[in-house]
């Protein structure tokens, strides 16, 4: 169910002159097909969250009867946005999809106000809809290219999104003019080798102070572990079966090839607090 990791397994034909990729133009088909296919199936809104989760040796933060089925997902969230103290800061998630950790994040933490933007219009749609509390807004926008004007937003989140952007460099230009002086941006995200070294490379250039740095790749397998079978429960129900093999790769249950990668670390998941 979680498709971000499509992009690991795409032909990388690059193209001169900043033409976009092959791999992106169909990453960026498939994306708006996925959306629109979650949009007509998904009646019950099963899918608010679309990251890989947490766990620590399983320990569990409290959450509401309604949220227990995201538990894994709500606590990447948990993790990251606890990172620094969210309580009355206004708050923009760039990347928020269907908008399961920003809704955790205001019924939680609260904070003073959130702000999430994808580039997706389906999943703000749907976001729109699905989350009606005033302290709540939903834009369509593009994260290398941010419609707000300098030191808007006190706290930046970004969660399993950047991988998918064509310059992630210009998205972190864009998270820096928005903070406020003093304001902190949460970033969460997995690399393969190589990419991984681009992005140390990517943030070491951009103006932001690094306060954290983890690797929580084990974090994230331990809890691949704990969710696959419920994953393993709306694959099916969601999926017909010619497509079930699929959803377990994107959503990286046990035995995927993505759970594999991650599992020998040849996706590495890295978390960093910056502040400007």
């Amino acid at each position: 169910m979680y498709l971000h990791s499509i992009s690991y397994y795409l032909p990388k034909l690059i193209v001169r002159n900043d033409y976009l990729t092959m791999k992106e133009t169909i990453r960026s088909v498939f994306y708006k097909i996925w959306y629109w296919y979650i949009s007509t199936i998904d009646k019950n809104a099963d899918v608010i969250f679309m990251n890989f989760g947490y766990s620590n040796n399983d320990e569990k933060i409290e959450l509401e009867e309604e949220d227990e089925k995201n538990r894994y997902s709500a606590q990447l969230y948990d993790f990251i946005a606890s990172g620094v103290d969210v309580e009355g800061k206004k708050i923009l998630e760039v990347g928020c999809g269907r908008g399961g950790g920003l809704s955790y994040i205001n019924r939680y933490l609260s904070p003073r106000s959130v702000t999430g933007v994808d580039l997706n219009k389906k999943a703000i749609i749907f976001c729109k809809n699905h989350y009606p509390e005033k302290s709540n807004t939903f834009l369509q926008a593009n994260a290398q290219s941010l419609p707000f004007s300098d030191n808007s937003f006190e706290v930046v989140i970004n969660i399993e999104s950047s991988h998918r952007y064509t310059k992630p460099e210009l998205f972190f230009n864009e998270v820096f003019r928005v903070l406020k002086p003093a304001g902190h941006f949460l970033f969460a995200d997995f690399r393969d080798d190589k990419e991984l070294e681009e992005l140390k490379l990517q943030l070491k250039n951009s103006k932001f102070k690094l306060e954290k740095k983890q690797d929580i790749t084990s974090n994230v397998v331990e809890a691949l572990k704990l969710i696959t079978h419920d994953r393993e429960i709306l694959i099916k129900k969601l999926l017909p079966r010619f497509l079930q093999s699929l959803g377990r790769n994107f959503s990286a249950t046990v035995g995927s090839p993505t759970y594999n990668k991650f599992l020998e670390r040849k996706f590495v998941y890295v978390n960093y607090v910056f502040k400007k």
